[in-house]
This record gives structure tokens, sequence and C-alpha cells, in this order.
């Protein structure tokens, strides 16, 4: 909060201090001002006006209003531009008297330009990639509560929403919460979090008020991005305080949970105020603050991925059906992780209608994932930016971002975000030919907790698993003495009986005991608890997510084209180091011993600052041939990772326009994925299943690499053991189910990318048509495996096998059956899958404008991963329905200042899989709609509109939250006082 208050102090301090300044530059100076209108009279907002041969610009409010000041020497030419429109321009003589200007209507694309997919301007139709680009009017214009919502309707993207606070975009294929392989960028700054690993872009970016436009491209952009795009990536674009000045106001009343919702009717509000003014063209600032806050979607899906049938669940065991599942593994419930062979006891020893049977696999009964996570949130977002022209094409600026957050959302298992903050500090200095940008990133995870372990502490607390399973032995043996033996008909209900007894004592949800004990576990940084094994840990064990990080990136871009002459050339370079405080329980001093790691040192810190570093440069080459109708494009760059050896990444591209309505294309290019922080360097201890980075030093000492075997074939192993009494004897004689796992040591993620497309107007420039198809090939794709090593001995000996029973989780003494065991140690590791994978697809879409404003468009997307003939360490997730799409019908002005937007999205159902959750999510559709409602004298818009307007309840992804309908009113004041430049 601190430097909140300092940074905006010197925000302040600026205000009051440029127009003393300023008065000073104004002599000489005046105003030109006027209204821009439509072919049918009507006002525009956001017409770019502009002088020409300059950077003196300001953009029309929302009554059409304009005004720009500039010291320019008259007579000069202005230039009107708004989307939709041909551009004006207009000459000007003198400065007295105000000017009425009106467009004509066109193509809403035709002219319009995109800086995204080339690193600097050029027209859409002509763009070497595939590009979405959502300008203001078609953000105002969608359904959704928020500008953000808007991404859910471009062709290709599909969205992921983890929380009201949280969504995150991704594009073709591989899909997942916390998208490493998608770029969030706003104004060029990275919102990936960086010791999180989720992009942030609507948690933390603009507010409703000073988004200008949304860039999108799907696909792989490594090669003028770096090692996060290779998915693709968005860019919004703010609001330029030269062009948009005054204040603005925005309030949002909405409404969710309604119907047959557990949580009933919930308001959720949200408020915005944003204030920019400029003087002279020369000095200019702008302010943002906006608060929202709500009840969150929940997620309580409970569809058992563990049925009795499965080898990791009971089928000796048929009467152990639906509910009374003792293996049962729910969605959204935690502690009962029997796929994760954790939290489970082996019942041995009993006889069922008269018959010995196997071990009884019986899961602990954990805690639901709604009675563990408050649903209210909050989302504070704050941004202040001060602009100066040390030139009239030279500005240079610093831009603070502050943004707090509530929320959930899946890495390897669900985080309850609670008070969680970033902050950024931006410097940029922007010139005609060149760009330099650094910007530090901070941030802090408040009072966020991961729910797993604390689920796991909940339970463990109440009793061991082992005293845990005695009980529930003892409890189900004398039913079977109370009710003449244990039978078919009755093993259900003695299972209900015997778990209700092992559970006696335990803390309920919504009782005084459970809020206690639930707020000193998420109040605790070590989620181990404490047992004969670890007597230092905590008696309740703990579950509090503190991460602490900076980091720091500079980067600049020089176009060299005016000096080159020949072709286009544009270069640029970067660099960015990450610094993460160590905490002991996520992120650890590495050059400590392996037994101090999670201990605090007598200064209360957990060591040295963990450090990771990339560095890139690149070069683009751009020239035109047979009169500019063939365009090529040629990239390279290369990436450095001190922990791996340098990448280059090619972009070939072409773009033929076979008129200026026609435009083809075909792209090649190659990208690399270095792994994140979290994936390169974690350090997690979370259910005594420790999760390691991918970095290989990270192995020494604890041997997962080459001394392990894999999670399924344990499960597997040790579910034929059981059947055949759990022996020694039997667990040798099936070893040969033990699969080794000889996991390579980690390497960059490769993707080779091809693409051909086609972006046309056709119809007397009424239809809009775009185009794509693709194909991917990755290799070394990063995902994470679980597996067992064998404390103190090789894989392939005896002791190894043995150690791999499930009742050897932790060293064992011998006994007359079964001999002693050191145990095992269960690692979850980042490592690259050792397939190559195949994807493609093709999306199309078209628009269609027609009688009085009305337009109508779609888009449809195929996506697809090939089928692979052998298995793999890991499942890679492909997490995508092949086929989706969504219509849109509407009409920006049905009547005067009346507008209307109705839009249907539809999704196929697909298969989820991820180490958290695997199952099928149901096919998708829902309408939205929105009505309009201007008043311009008053500079006010009125807002009526629902997302699923039917209130069809789903879920975006297996494990997510359940989505149902959302309705709002809001009420936007944009442009008062915008009055005239000083």
């Amino acid at each position: 909060m601190k430097a909140i208050i300092n940074s905006f102090k010197l925000i302040a301090l600026f205000i009051f201090l440029v127009p003393a300044i300023s008065h000073a530059q104004l002599n000489g100076s005046y105003i030109i001002s006027g209204i821009v209108k439509d072919d049918h009279g009507q006002r525009l907002l956001g017409t770019t006006v502009s002088i020409k041969g300059t950077t003196n610009s300001t953009a029309s409010d929302s009554t059409g209003k304009f005004s720009l000041t500039t010291s320019v020497k008259l007579p000069f030419t202005l230039i009107f531009t708004a989307v939709g429109f041909q551009p004006q321009e207009f000459f000007v003589k003198n400065a007295n008297s105000a000017l009425n200007i009106q467009l004509s209507s066109q193509s809403l694309l035709i002219n319009e330009v995109v800086v995204t997919a080339s690193r600097k301007e050029e027209k859409l139709l002509r763009s070497p990639v595939a590009i979405e680009k959502l300008i203001i009017n078609a953000l105002k214009q969608s359904p959704g509560p928020s500008f953000y919502d808007a991404l859910e309707n471009v062709k290709g993207v599909q969205m992921t929403t983890t929380s009201i606070t949280l969504k995150v975009p991704n594009t073709r294929g591989f899909n997942s919460p916390n998208n490493f392989r998608f770029m969030q960028l706003v104004d060029g700054v990275d919102m990936q979090s960086a010791t999180l690993g989720v992009p942030l872009g609507n948690a933390i970016g603009p507010t409703e008020l000073d988004i200008a436009s949304i860039e999108i491209t799907p696909g792989a952009a490594a090669a003028l991005y770096g090692t996060n795009a290779i998915n693709g990536l968005s860019n919004l674009i703010t609001k330029d305080p030269f062009k948009y000045q005054g204040l603005s106001f925005y309030h949002r009343e909405g409404i969710n949970h309604v119907g047959n919702d557990p949580l009933g009717a919930s308001t959720l509000t949200e408020d915005a105020l944003r204030y920019a003014k400029a003087w002279n063209d020369k000095f200019a600032f702008k302010l943002n603050v906006s608060y929202m806050q709500g009840k969150d979607w929940q997620s309580d899906t409970r569809n058992d991925q563990n049925p009795y049938y499965l080898k990791t669940a009971n089928p000796g065991f048929p009467a152990l059906t639906g509910t009374s599942n003792a293996a049962y593994d729910g969605w959204n419930k935690y502690g009962d992780d029997a796929l994760a062979g954790s939290n489970t006891v082996v019942v041995k020893g009993l006889t069922v209608d008269g018959k010995a049977m196997p071990g009884l696999t019986v899961a602990r009964t954990g805690y639901n994932e709604v009675d563990l996570v408050n649903p209210k949130v909050t989302n504070l977002k704050l941004d202040g930016t001060l602009s100066y022209k040390l030139t009239p094409n030279t500005i240079l600026s610093y831009t603070y971002r502050y943004g707090r957050l509530d929320g959930v959302f899946q890495r390897g298992n669900k985080i309850s975000l609670q008070g969680a903050t970033v902050q950024n500090h931006k410097v940029e200095l922007k010139g005609k030919e060149f760009l330099v940008r650094a910007y530090e990133s901070i941030e802090n995870t408040g009072n966020s907790f991961n729910v797993k372990p604390l689920a796991d502490n909940l339970d463990l607390f109440h009793a061991s698993n082992s005293v845990w399973g005695t009980t529930f032995k003892n409890a189900i043996t004398s039913y079977g003495a109370a009710n003449g033996g244990l039978t078919t008909a009755n093993f259900a209900a003695a299972e209900q009986a015997a778990r209700a007894a092992a559970d006696a004592g335990r803390v309920v949800p919504g009782t005084q005991a459970f809020n206690a004990l639930r707020k000193t576990i998420i109040g605790i940084n070590n989620w181990d608890i404490k047992s004969s094994l670890i007597p230092n840990a905590p008696a309740t064990g703990g579950a509090a997510l503190v991460q602490k990080s900076h980091m720091y990136n500079a980067e600049g871009q020089w176009d060299l084209t005016d000096r080159v002459k020949v072709v286009d050339l544009l270069v640029g370079a970067d660099v960015r180091v990450y610094s993460i405080t160590p905490d002991g329980n996520n992120f650890v001093d590495f050059s400590r011993p392996i037994a101090d790691r999670n201990t605090a040192l007598a200064d209360g810190t957990f060591g040295k600052d963990v450090i990771y570093k990339k560095y890139g440069a690149f070069t683009q080459v751009t020239k035109t041939f047979f009169d500019e109708k063939l365009k090529l494009f040629g990239s390279i760059r290369w990436d450095y990772n001190p922990y791996f050896d340098p990448k280059f990444t090619p972009r070939l591209a072409a773009v033929y326009t076979l008129n200026e309505n026609h435009n083809f294309r075909f792209t090649f290019q190659n990208g690399y994925r270095f792994p994140s922080l979290f994936e390169a360097l974690s350090y997690v201890n979370n259910g005594r299943v420790k999760r390691v980075g991918s970095l290989p030093f990270i192995n020494d000492g604890l041997g997962y690499l080459g001394n392990s075997y894999t999670q399924t074939s344990v499960a597997n192993f040790n579910s034929v053991v059981n059947a055949a009494g759990g022996t020694d004897q039997a667990a040798l004689a099936n070893k040969n189910l033990l699969k080794v796992a000889d996991l390579p040591p980690a390497r960059p993620e490769q993707i080779t990318s091809y693409e051909v497309g086609y972006k046309g107007i056709i119809l007397d420039n009424k239809v809009f048509i775009d185009v794509d198809a693709y194909t991917n090939r990755y290799d070394g794709f990063l995902g994470q495996v679980q597996v067992y090593v064998p404390n103190g001995v090789q894989v392939g000996s005896n002791a190894a096998v043995l150690a791999m029973l499930d009742v050897n989780r932790d060293p064992t003494t011998g006994t007359s059956s079964n001999a002693a065991s050191q145990g095992q140690a269960r690692y979850r590791v980042y490592t690259n899958a050792k397939n190559i994978y195949h994807n493609y697809g093709s999306s199309a879409g078209i628009s269609y404008n027609f009688y009085k404003r009305y337009t109508v468009s779609g888009n449809v997307s195929f996506n697809k991963l090939k089928a692979q003939t052998t298995s793999d360490i890991f499942v890679t997730g492909f997490n995508t329905p092949q086929w989706s799409g969504n219509v849109s019908f509407g009409n920006r002005e049905i009547a005067k200042n009346v507008g209307f937007n109705i839009v249907y999205k539809w999704q196929q159902a697909y298969l989820w899989e991820s180490p958290l959750v695997t199952g099928n999510v149901p096919a998708i559709g829902t309408f939205d709609a929105q009505v309009t409602y201007r008043v311009p004298a008053y500079y006010a818009t009125f807002k009526v509109g629902a997302t699923d307007i039917l209130n069809k309840r789903y879920y975006q992804y297996a494990g997510g939250p359940t989505i149902g309908g959302l309705y709002y009113v809001s009420v936007t004041l944009d442009g008062l006082l915008a009055g005239k430049n000083n």
C-alpha cells in the first residue's frame, strides 16, 4: 500500500505542476473544435482527428464533439478516421469557426490497422498471420458485462473461466486454466503472473472506461514476441490521454446465482472512474480506478472420477457403487484423492458372503470445495499515466498499475486467491522509428491458500491415515458381527457405518470448530502436518500460499526502414529477470542442503533469492513486389536462457493482394518455449507429494529422473497385488507391472506451424470474410508426471518393488509376512513428453452489414489432435472442443440512440484431461443479449443485458465452476469536463 500511495503522490504532484509549467507554453496555440456525424446525421464516438503530417491528434467524445489544441501554423489539413467510415480530409484556414464533419459509411475493416501481427502498423487485411481486432465500438456493443467477455465471441478463441475475476483465453488447442502458451499484454506489458503462473489480463488490466481496442493473434507468435507466445497472444490497448480526455464514470449492477442455485440470487456491482487531461498537446495524464464485488461462480459438480470398477478402486466389491464407492474421488472435492494414491488406506482380512476378499481401498472422506472457499470476491484496479512530448513525434511516459483480487484458479490444484496484489511500474520512450520500454512487476499473494492441503490437513488433524484406517476396519468388522456377517446385501451400509465411526469428531463445515481450524491452517505456510516422520511440522499443518516476486523487463525496437531504403527493416531486443523470495514451501534456495531448504534461517528468511533470466533479439525484413501486390515477410529471433542452449526462431510469410479487397496469405514459423518460472524452479510440498521444477539440478540428491516408477504403473501394480492377498510374494510375482519412468532432462518445448488464410470484402463492401487453416507440430511438450522413488534402493531390485506397495508408503519394520522397507518418496515432475504431437484445424468468420445498419456475423472453429499410436509418460491434455462457434445479430442504432445485440455461443462436448481432474465437458449453447440507449446531451449511455440469458448452467472445463445467467444494468457517463484543451 505504501508503494501505491507514493506512486499516486508522484502523479498528483505532476498533475498540479503541469498547468503551471505548460501555461508558459500556450502562447501561440489555438483550439480547433467541432462535431463529427455519420451519413445519417448521428454523432460519432471515437473518431480520430489528426493534423496531417504530425502526431497531433484527439478523438471525438460520446456526443461526437472534439477539440484539438495545437501550435501548428495555419493552414493545415485535418484527417478524420473512424472504423466503418471512409477517411476524410478537411482543409483548415482559420481557427475561429466550429467544424461540422460528416463521414460516409464503408466496410468495417477496409482501412483498419493493427500493430500486433508484425510489431508495427499495417492494414489488418494484409496481415501475414491470423489476427482479430475489437475496437471500442465493438466492445461497447458486446452483450458481456465487461469488455473482456467480448473475447469469447472472437473467432478461434476458447475462454476458460476459473472465477468471475479470472478469465483465461486460448487458441488452437492444449488449453489449461493457467495458460503458459498464450501471452496477454496490456500496452506491451506482459500480464502473466510470475509465481502464480496465471494470466491476469482482466484482473489487473484496463478498466471498462480505459480500453481502446483489443488485438488477438491466434497461433504461434514466438518469432516476434518470444517464448511465451507459441499458442498466440492478446494485446489490450488503452486510451491515449492526449486523444481521450475528460471525466468518465461507469456503474454496473448485476445479479447471478439465480434459479436453482445453492447460493441464491446474489448481487454483483462494479464502479469505475477515469479522468484524463492534456495541455497544449505537450503534457497529458490519466487516472483510472475501478472496484468490483460479488459472489463467485462455485465449483460444485460432484462427478466421481474413480468408479468402483477401475483398478484404482474396488472392482472386487460390486456393492460399492455410486455414492457407496469407498474409493470415491470426486470432482471439486479434496482429501479423497484416490486416483493420486494419497489419503487412502487398504483394509485387509475382510470376509464377505463367507469368502475372503482382496484388500479394500478406502479414501478419506475429504471436503467439498464450496465448504473450503469463500465465494465473496473483490477486484480493485488502479492505474495512472504521465505523458510528455519531448518532440512532436517523441513521447516519454510513466505508468503505474495496481491490482488486488480474490478468486479461484487452477494450477496443479485449486488456489484460492485472497487479497493477492500485482503492481506494475513502466517507463516508455516512443518515437516515430523507435520504442524503448522498461517495466517491473511486483507480486504478493496476500492471504491466499491452496485448497488441497487445507482439506488434507483438516482430515489429518482429526486422525492420521493409519489411525483412521484402524478405526474403519474395527468398525466394519463390528458391523458384520452385529448383523450376521458382512454380505453383498449389507456391505454398502457397513462401509458407510464404518466411515461414520472413523470420522466421528471430525470438524464439520459450518461449525465454529471448523471455521477456527480452517483459519489456523490457511494462516500457516507449511503444508506438512506433525507426525512421527515429520516431528517439527505444525500440529495442524498449513495451507497458506506465500509467494513474493519481482520481474524486471527491458526491451526496445528500432525501425530502420528510412535508413535502409531497399527493404522495411525492424530490429529489437529484450531481457527479463525474475527474482523470487524463497518461502520454504513453494520456492527454495537450492544452494542449501536438501534437509534445510524448508527451514527458516536465523534471520527469518529461507535463503537467497531465486533468479531466473532470459534474453532475446529479433530482426524482421519486409519487401513488396509487383506493384505492392506481393508482400514478403522474413524474421528470425534468438532466445537464450542460461539453463538451455540458445534457440533460433524463424518466421516466413507471404501476402498476395489480388486487389484491395482480396488478400491471401501463407505463413511458416517455428517457436520455442522455455519452462515458465513455476515449471522450472518450483519445489512444492503438497500432501507429501513434492512438485518439482524441470531444471535438472533439482534432481540432485532426490533421484526421480532415473530412479522412479510411474504413478500409473504403481496404481495398477497395487491393484493386482491387493487382489492376490497383498503379500510380498504376490508383489514380487507381479513386479513386471512396474514401469521405470526414465525421465529425460528438460528441454524447451518446440512448435512448428504452417498457416494459410484469406481476408476479403465482397458485395459492395458489405460482407467481410476471414478464413484460416493451420497445422502444428509439438516436440518436447512440457507437462507433469507423478513418479514414485524407492528410498535408498535402485529401481529393478526386489527392495524397490516392495517399496511400491501401498503399505510401504512410509518406512516399515519387518513382520512375519512382510519384509522391512525404507518406503517411498513421491514427486510430480515437470518434464517433456516423449511423443511428438500434431494438431490441425481451421476457422472461418463472416460479417454482413445490411439494411439500416443491421449486422449479422458468425464464426466457426475446428481443432483436432491427431491420435497417437503409443502412450506417453503423461497426458498432454488437448482440452479443446472439436467444433465451436457463435452467431450475432444486432444494430447499433435500430432507432434514434437505441441499439441492440444478440449472440448465440456453442461448443461441442469434449474430453478434459489434467492432473487434477479428467472428465467429459458437455456441449454448451447459450444466448447473450443487450440493449443500449444513449442520451448524448448528458453524455450518458444506459445498457441492459444478460449472459446465458436462459440460465442454462454449464462448466467450461472438468472441475471448473458452474456458470449460469448473469443479468445486469449499467450506466456510463463519458467525456464529462472534456471542454477545451488548456
